[in-house]
């Protein structure tokens, strides 16, 4: 350890952090404003003071060794020490700054731009980014611990080894075009009759579409499929094209309001009722800046969950 810290300096930390998150020396090097070269450098550098290989390239593919995947993590819990105690610093002068890295789940993204624009209008010095994905990306950023906090829509897994906290309401409905014939019916539609209609799917690692697929299985029920598409927007432009129904969380038809072309459907197990969770790994100390967050969440969730009340209220399929 004596050595690493005579030797290493805080800029290859920096470069080997970088590496280990992105697996790729060009990438790293435009994030870092260095030349690739310089990157090759720095790494070979430390790969002469540990003693041993940290990365290995076969190909294109770039992969940390075994001791490159314990610098990394040194590497991760050295520079979040330095910028929780830089935040300390500006907030023992009353002033929040720092950053604040977030990742969400797609579905998230019609209100996760919302939430952090207010935060950062009571934060203006702060840095915020935002990374959008789908659910089995989330939980790979999640266990790499690539950001400060992650927004989901279920349960999240216990293998994990992480801490959830719940901070709004995320019903599922099944929806159609405010044209299709079930959108008018009032009587509870069995899933059996759900399963005959032509259904559209999220793509294979979707939340939502896990939660309807184990619906179908628990009654021994095949579904209809008729298209699968990769984003919520594309699945609102088929809907609403009259290409068949769908099961969206009620979060993606708020900005349209219960005068959009999306109605919903009265489906014998829905809606399903599940909440936002703001999660991180266990063991990680959050920043200050990340803890504000956190709290801001459960202020703007209660706001959330009205919202959503309000606009079931007023598409409610049976009345």
């Amino acid at each position: 350890m004596l050595k690493l810290a005579r030797h290493v300096t805080l800029r290859q930390l920096q470069i080997f952090e970088a590496i280990g998150r992105l697996k790729n020396f060009s990438r790293t090097a435009e994030e870092l404003f260095l030349t690739q070269s310089t990157v090759s450098t720095q790494v070979k550098h430390l790969a002469e003071i540990v003693g041993m290989p940290l990365v290995e390239v076969v190909g294109k593919k770039t992969s940390l060794t075994q001791a490159g995947d314990i610098l990394y993590h040194t590497c991760q819990d050295v520079i979040s020490r330095l910028d929780n105690t830089d935040m300390a610093f500006s907030d023992l002068k009353g002033i929040k700054t720092g950053t604040l890295k977030l990742s969400v789940i797609s579905t998230a993204k019609y209100f996760a731009p919302e939430v952090l624009g207010k935060f950062w209008q009571q934060y203006p010095d702060i840095e915020v980014s935002l990374d959008i994905n789908n659910r089995e990306n989330i939980l790979q950023r999640l266990s790499n611990n690539e950001d400060d906090l992650y927004i989901i829509g279920h349960n999240p897994p216990k293998n994990l080894n992480i801490h959830a906290i719940e901070f709004a309401a995320n019903p599922i409905y099944v929806m159609a075009s405010k044209q299709h014939p079930l959108t008018k019916q009032k009587k509870r539609i069995s899933l059996k009759q759900l399963a005959e209609q032509s259904l559209i799917f999220r793509e294979p690692g979707s939340g939502i579409r896990d939660v309807i697929e184990k619906l179908f299985i628990t009654k021994g029920l095949k579904p209809s499929v008729r298209m699968v598409l990769s984003n919520n927007e594309a699945i609102k432009h088929a809907l609403i094209g009259q290409l068949g129904v769908s099961v969206l969380s009620l979060h993606t038809i708020l900005l349209e309001g219960a005068k959009g072309p999306i109605g919903l459907l009265n489906v014998e197990g829905f809606p399903v009722q599940r909440k936002w969770h703001v999660v991180y790994r266990k063991g990680k100390k959050l920043s200050i800046v990340a803890e504000a967050f956190v709290e801001f969440l459960h202020e703007e969730g209660k706001r959330l969950s009205r919202q959503v009340e309000a606009l079931a209220n007023k598409l409610d399929p049976k009345k």
